[in-house]
């Protein structure tokens, strides 16, 4: 938005006004501190005889003038040239400032010369240019990642009713359990999306949360599913206090059980659930078995619509943003979250967030 606002003098003017008044001020100063001097006969080292006060100011008026004219000249030009000089890096960073409002993101000051509030502000504006444009090429390549998978289902409900439309004799009770499907993988993804929106923008009053509490009822919600996938669960651990958001931490290590399980060994997989609080952190560790994991791929586990290998295959994939939405909780609880492979296969997840303080225990 820009501010309608009247024209004014420029920076570099009021700079070079100040330095000529200042230096016209001090010739001035010591040109009335030689003329009361001279009146008063006393000039050091110098014999100056005169008539009268009127003669006195006859000789030293026009000196005096000429004086000041020039004093005046000289700090109008050299504080137009030193204004000058030392707005230039203002004017580098006032393009740069212009160019990043135009959407210019790319754009770097780069400032050189040693430190000082010019050099500082400049690699301050880098930074944060830097900052924004890579999470403006994250938040794109996020919509446009969400936009395909939106579009996936809904390219497939067309295509099934045009199938429909061509064949009406077609078992229409197959053709309503194939649209449930899809209705269902948009309606996750859109929940999906809506809670990792949630998460990033932090919209949350922190209260007290044991995070042994929360994977205990995380699990216990995901027996039945873990039982008909022929996956054990073991539970284990301390009290690991923490603040946040008991709903977004509820979510956090359900999303962390549910992804160990369907992304476990097709028979006999095993999910260790673990909480204790170390170090002035509380943790919460999900190690699962699973396929062999390399390193690269564990990597861009938690980024938005990424998957294993053999798991976008299975009626288990989901939308690609369970371990994302993990790691914006985390995040916005100022934690962090690891992922490890496992050297038997599987993965180890581990997140630790700040442990709650001793006053804020209920």
């Amino acid at each position: 938005m820009t501010v309608d606002r009247p024209a004014g003098l420029s920076v570099r003017l009021k700079l070079t006004l100040s330095y000529a008044g200042f230096l016209v001020l001090a010739g001035t100063v010591l040109l009335t501190a030689g003329y009361f001097s001279l009146s008063r006969g006393v000039h050091p080292g110098v014999i100056f005889m005169v008539r009268s006060h009127h003669d006195l100011w006859r000789s030293f008026a026009p000196t005096a003038a000429i004086v000041l004219a020039f004093l005046l000249v000289f700090g109008l030009l050299g504080g137009w040239i030193l204004a000058g000089q030392m707005l230039a890096p203002l004017s580098r960073i006032t393009d740069a400032t212009r160019m990043a409002a135009n959407g210019s993101l790319s754009h770097r000051i780069e400032l050189e010369g040693r430190s000082d509030e010019f050099r500082e502000l400049a690699d301050t504006f880098d930074t944060m240019l830097a900052r924004l444009e890579a999470n403006v090429t994250e938040q794109q390549r996020f919509a446009a990642n969400a936009s395909h998978e939106l579009r996936t289902p809904l390219a497939i409900t067309q295509t099934l009713l045009d199938v429909a439309r061509m064949d009406p004799g077609r078992d229409a009770g197959e053709l309503v359990d194939r649209l449930q499907m899809v209705n269902t993988r948009a309606i996750d993804l859109t929940e999906a999306l809506l809670q990792l929106s949630r998460a990033d923008q932090r919209s949350f009053t922190p209260e007290h949360v044991d995070l042994s509490l929360a994977a205990e009822e995380a699990t216990e919600t995901l027996l039945p599913l873990a039982h008909s996938r022929g996956v054990t669960i073991e539970t284990s651990g301390d009290q690991a206090p923490t603040t946040g958001s008991p709903t977004l931490l509820l979510q956090m290590a359900t999303n962390l059980v549910h992804n160990a399980i369907v992304h476990n060994l097709p028979d006999n997989g095993s999910v260790w659930v673990t909480t204790c609080a170390r170090s002035g952190a509380a943790v919460l560790t999900v190690e699962s078995t699973g396929d062999q994991l390399t390193r690269q791929l564990v990597s861009t586990l938690a980024e938005p619509f990424q998957r294993g290998t053999r798991r976008i295959h299975t009626d288990h994939a989901g939308v690609g943003l369970g371990l994302a939405i993990v790691k914006s909780i985390t995040e916005a609880h100022d934690g962090t979250l690891t992922l490890d492979a496992r050297s038997g296969g599987g993965l180890c997840v581990t997140v630790r967030l700040p442990a709650a303080r001793t006053g804020l225990i209920r």
